[in-house]
């Protein structure tokens, strides 16, 4: 893993109980190849000390503007110089107000207004102080400077209290963060994209489904967001998170997902449909539980609709991309498939090499050929299918 290889990232930690999540999320940048310089606020310390987040980072950690250790006594200057961004977690609602007035009385915000890279900031802070007027106003101050706020979430807080203003997890953080450095390749795109298994009813507790864990699509999803789309995701029954920034609508059956795909689809500009809808669905599904009797058990089946062709034979389709898993003959049931329905780009993958698992290796089928892209853990190969699919909508 090596997200924030050759970038350097100034780490500032203001005075908040959250401030003991930041230590993870140093762990994290460095274990991502990041170089990461910490400044500390004097009320910070009453919550972490240096000697932690400089065991961590293995590089000074700076809490005073008159630090000796600074080049030229100038931290202030010389710290976002050649830094690829400086994130505040936790941003106290007392340093957002220093932020939006542009008041410079220590290390850390004299950094911040001498800065010369971008400034995200993760809130933390009690519900109420989160909801107050005076603090709406910082933020808004805020995001008209252009300064990007990562959070805060909503939970448990450490004063007992129950809301808005808890500091997003260093996990959480970290995505963000990778996101943040993403090419904006879909900037104002609106994307459509299904995911998962579907899940075809045989009576109130058994039915026909498939192996399909969710996780290319749900990969997907969060790389379109990335790239800066606004994303609707249409999942099938799986057990995964839904990905920062994406609305998620949860369905079951082919016929569920349907419905929810028409109702969706005005003013999408693309439709990706990664889910393994089920072909078939039982004939009739029994209302009560099927019991065995010793006797041999037939099924009716009847096929279920094909939502990528119906949507892709639309008079104003959206641009769509389908994806096949095969267990042989990729190339020719991939490519067939993309004719078939008329698509501009099929993404195929075996079934053995992507099914279930983290990773996967695909072929990009468009009119230009197939394209081949190496075995990955699916959110890399997540983001180089959405570098295509941007490289295909380029007008020529």
């Amino acid at each position: 893993m090596a997200e924030f290889s050759g970038k350097r990232i100034v780490l500032g930690i203001t005075g908040g109980v959250a401030a003991y999540k930041t230590a993870e999320l140093a762990r994290l940048l460095v274990k991502a190849d990041a170089a990461v310089d910490v400044v500390l606020t004097e009320a910070a310390t009453q919550f972490v000390g240096p000697a932690t987040f400089q065991a961590l980072t293995s590089r000074p950690v700076l809490t005073d503007l008159w630090d000796a250790r600074a080049p030229g006594g100038m931290a202030h200057i010389d710290l976002s110089r050649g830094a690829a961004a400086i994130l505040i977690a936790p941003a106290t609602a007392d340093f957002l107000a220093k932020l939006a007035h542009g008041q410079a009385d220590d290390l850390l915000s004299t950094l911040c207004l001498a800065r010369a890279c971008p400034l995200l900031v993760a809130p933390a802070m009690n519900r109420q102080m989160w909801e107050q007027s005076p603090t709406r106003r910082n933020v808004r101050q805020l995001i008209d400077d252009g300064i990007s706020l990562l959070g805060p979430g909503s939970g448990d807080q450490a004063c007992g209290e129950v809301g808005p203003g808890r500091m997003l997890e260093s996990e959480e953080l970290f995505e963000e963060l990778v996101a943040f450095f993403q090419p904006k390749l879909l900037a104002g795109k609106r994307v459509l994209l299904t995911a998962g298994p579907t899940f075809e009813a045989l009576d109130p507790v058994r039915g026909l489904t498939n192996s399909s864990s969710g996780k290319m699509g749900f990969s997907l999803a969060r790389a379109c967001h990335e790239a800066g789309a606004a994303v609707i995701l249409i999942s099938g029954p799986v057990a995964l998170p839904t990905p920062r920034g994406v609305t998620r609508i949860n369905v079951e059956s082919a016929a569920q997902m349907r419905e929810a795909v028409l109702r969706e689809l005005p003013g999408q500009g693309l439709f990706i449909s990664v889910a393994a809808v089920a072909d078939y669905r039982p004939a009739k599904a029994e209302v009560g539980k099927i019991k065995k009797n010793g006797k041999v058990m037939a099924l009716d089946l009847v096929q279920n609709p094909d939502i990528l062709a119906e949507v892709s034979a639309l008079p104003e389709a959206p641009f769509c991309i389908g994806f096949a898993a095969e267990s042989q003959n990729l190339a020719e049931y991939a490519e067939g498939k993309r004719l078939a329905k008329k698509l501009p780009l099929v993404v195929g993958n075996l079934l053995q090499d992507g099914l279930g698992g983290d990773a996967n290796s695909v072929t990009l089928f468009d009119d230009q050929g197939a394209h081949p892209l190496p075995s990955a853990p699916k959110i890399d190969v997540a983001r180089a299918i959405v570098a295509h699919i941007a490289s295909m909508l380029i007008p020529r």
